[in-house]
């Protein structure tokens, strides 16, 4: 049976990303920009955070045009908090579209100048090339299509200035994250959960070359193609026997799923952030995990989804 305390506990911790370490459960920033309109409701939930013991923030510039990354610039402070950002999109606040890609070397090295700006630093601590090389989300077309190479060295070069302390890969094939490991890449980010293990060679890759791996939709999506893991019936009836909800059963599984794994479960409200939290409190018995690893199984050699970008669905 899975257990967990009542309380959210501290998230587990003693893992290393970028060099440091760091609690396996962080937070994602994103869905702070749906509290624009009050400010200090977002900052209260970052706060809250980092009481419960996050020491690590992935946000972005684009996320909001500068305004989350606001949030969490006031809320850090000087707490010791390695916090995380991206670059390969920018804010088109007027387009069809919330973001336009941004992938050309000037524009990566434009992305990481906003996010110097808006969350007030000289250094941010990783920054992470979004490749858009698979879905969901953004696509890079035309004049966007950018040699990988040229590209790690517009990031090489902006680590090398200090403006950078670590390069992280996200939205990328296998082989592109194998071509681009003699660069030094820390971490990378691709959608990955319990339901959908398509970039299951990319984690062991990981492993193997001692990459921090962290996920971004880390319980399912409402694109089309990928499934939310609090809907999937046998993740809900083993939550049931356990006494947890769904979506705690699915992070506490990508935390005992490799040691690698650091996941920044994003949420607006400090209800879901504890819930969240709390995940890092549960056990897997043997019957429980074999359950869950079967449920996403099938998912391992399901087709890698092309970039796409449906109405009404958020971005990340």
């Amino acid at each position: 049976m899975a257990t967990t305390t009542k309380q959210p506990p501290g998230p587990p911790a003693g893992a290393a990303l970028a060099g440091r370490s760091i609690a396996r459960i962080g937070y994602g920033a994103m869905q702070l920009e749906r509290h624009h309109a009050d400010p200090a409701a977002g900052a209260e939930v970052l706060r809250r955070a980092i009481e419960l013991g996050v020491n690590h923030i992935d946000t972005a510039h684009f996320y909001g045009d500068g305004f989350v990354n606001g949030l969490v610039r006031r809320a850090v402070g000087d707490a010791d908090v390695l916090v995380a950002s991206k670059v390969g999109a920018a804010p088109d606040p007027n387009g069809t579209l919330p973001l336009r890609p941004a992938q050309r070397p000037e524009e990566l090295r434009a992305g990481v100048e906003d996010n110097l700006r808006s969350l007030g630093v000289d250094t941010i601590p990783i920054v992470y090339l979004r490749r858009l090389e698979v879905g969901p989300g953004l696509a890079a077309q035309g004049g966007q299509v950018v040699d990988i190479d040229d590209q790690l060295a517009e990031m090489t070069a902006m680590r090398d200035e200090g403006k950078i302390g670590a390069i992280g890969l996200s939205a990328v094939t296998t082989d592109t994250l194998r071509h681009a490991l003699p660069a030094g890449i820390a971490c990378v980010q691709n959608p990955y959960n319990l339901l959908d293990r398509r970039f299951e060679d990319a984690l062991s890759l990981c492993r193997e070359h001692e990459i921090g791996w962290v996920p971004f939709f880390p319980l399912g999506s409402a694109f089309p193609g990928m499934a939310k893991v609090a809907e999937e019936p046998a993740v809900r009836e083993a939550a049931s026997r356990a006494g947890v909800t769904a979506s705690q059963l699915g992070l506490a599984w990508l935390l005992r799923h490799a040691e690698n794994v650091f996941i920044i479960p994003g949420t607006g409200n400090t209800v879901h952030l504890e819930e969240n939290m709390a995940a890092g409190g549960i056990e897997l018995d043997a019957v429980t995990r074999a359950t869950l690893d079967a449920v996403g199984a099938a998912s391992v050699s399901a087709p890698v989804l092309a970039p796409s970008w449906p109405s009404g669905t958020g971005s990340d």
